[in-house]
């Protein structure tokens, strides 16, 4: 079929058959398909939604568009697994999900992103440790995987083609916000990595992606319904993101944050529960536990004995980072040198949070990037960020404290964070509801 074909037939909301979805995105890679093309097609699944067998279908073609990872003949002796987030202002769970999952006998090739917009990225976080290659080739991604148990890297070329051709196509069309679409871009990479199971941790609120529950929840059941039917076993949590996830916001300072939650040190609750109900499921999913009880359980026996900040510390090493710098991490890692505590104008009670505003306070110093090509400053961000419902003042308990290498953008980043926070009068309660709101299990 002619590839305008193809485009008439989807505007005229007649299901496309797999065959044909398969010739497109074959297509895309060769360059038979142009990019008007690529467009118009995009922009038929924005405004008239796909079956979810075309989901399917787009989803396996975009996974098999390059090279997939096949671990059948490394002996890997466990299930090869990984998480992925919709991203959040704070997000570091990979950080530490990753090697709680290897050392309770999981093998994680986490491929992850870079941030654009409020969101930070997994990537940027782990550039900021010396020497650490966080795009690596896939013999090296393969060997990483095998003797430390995970590896916390980006995808690379060879990897779903189709959906970097595709993406970029979106982002100048309108065309991001297509569920299918979105759906099909997450679950391509995920497929292509060879994995056995992936639990997805969709998130809404004021410093997600989606802040509507409900399109948050539409897009989680997309996710549910395309991965188990293309066959990868997936869960899918829908957690709250109405105020950071941590204390941290940046980059090195995440990855402070990250280390000592390894190190069993200044574990932030929220943090902790949602860390704990990813890997759980995850477990579950690889049937390394019966279920998620038993999941949270060894979870927590490998964080307190010492063996998941083993396994980080051995990733850091075998991708060229430092040697023991689960322990001399403060040594390596670059912190900007002017810390500026942001007051409150009076006491009170934190009521809420609008999240993003606190993203954009990081991109006002450099920690994030506005366009693809920004280059980004690992060593500023926020520390200290306070959490609903507690109390503030304007002289010892700050709103959060500004890390930054250039103090003429600590202003801009101030305003902000003031304009994030609210405060109720002081002796006020402040009611928050669970961080993890719903969960589909195949």
């Amino acid at each position: 079929m002619l590839t305008q074909e193809l485009i008439i037939k989807r505007r005229a909301k007649e299901p496309l058959t797999r065959d044909q979805i398969t010739g497109f995105v074959n297509g895309i890679v060769a360059g038979t398909v142009g990019e008007g093309q690529v467009a118009a097609f995009c922009m038929t699944a924005c405004l008239n939604p796909l079956t979810r067998d075309e989901r399917v279908a787009l989803t396996l073609a975009m996974a098999h568009s390059g090279i997939t990872l096949d671990w059948s003949g490394e002996n890997l002796g466990g299930p090869v697994l990984d998480k992925h987030s919709t991203g959040g202002v704070g997000d570091k769970v990979s950080l530490m999900l990753a090697p709680i999952i290897a050392a309770c006998g999981g093998y994680v090739p986490m491929l992850s992103g870079r941030g654009l917009g409020h969101t930070g990225g997994t990537l940027d976080k782990m550039d900021s440790i010396p020497g650490y290659v966080s795009q690596p080739d896939l013999a090296t991604i393969k060997r990483v995987v095998k003797s430390s148990g995970c590896a916390i890297i980006g995808a690379t070329s060879d990897l779903a083609p189709a959906d970097r051709t595709m993406y970029a196509i979106r982002d100048v069309t309108g065309t991001v916000e297509s569920l299918d679409l979105i759906t099909a871009s997450i679950l391509s990479k995920k497929m292509a990595a060879g994995l056995s199971g992936l639990v997805m941790d969709v998130k809404f609120g004021s410093g997600a992606f989606m802040e509507n529950y409900d399109d948050a929840k539409a897009l989680a059941e997309s996710i549910f319904s395309v991965a188990n039917n293309g066959g990868l076993p997936c869960t899918t949590l829908l957690t709250d993101m109405d105020q950071a996830l941590g204390r941290t916001a940046g980059n090195a300072v995440e990855v402070i944050e990250a280390v000592e939650f390894l190190r069993n040190e200044n574990i932030d609750q929220r943090l902790y529960d949602v860390t704990m109900d990813l890997c759980a499921e995850l477990l579950v999913l690889g049937k390394l536990a019966a279920n998620a009880a038993e999941g949270r359980q060894k979870s927590e026996e490998v964080l307190k004995n010492g063996q998941a900040a083993e396994r980080f510390d051995h990733m850091v090493y075998d991708l060229g980072g430092p040697r023991n710098f689960i322990d001399d991490y403060r040594t390596h890692l670059k912190i900007a040198p002017n810390a500026h505590p942001v007051y409150a104008a009076e006491p009170g009670v934190v009521k809420s949070i609008n999240v993003r505003k606190l993203g954009y306070a990081v991109i006002e110093l450099d920690g994030g990037r506005r366009l693809v090509t920004d280059k980004v400053d690992h060593s500023t961000g926020l520390i200290r960020i306070a959490a609903l419902g507690e109390k503030v003042d304007g002289k010892t308990t700050p709103l959060c404290v500004i890390v930054a290498t250039d103090k003429a953008k600590i202003a801009k980043a101030e305003a902000l964070i003031r304009e994030a926070f609210t405060l109720a009068p002081e002796g006020t309660s402040i009611e928050t509801g669970p961080i993890l709101r719903d969960r589909t299990t195949p």
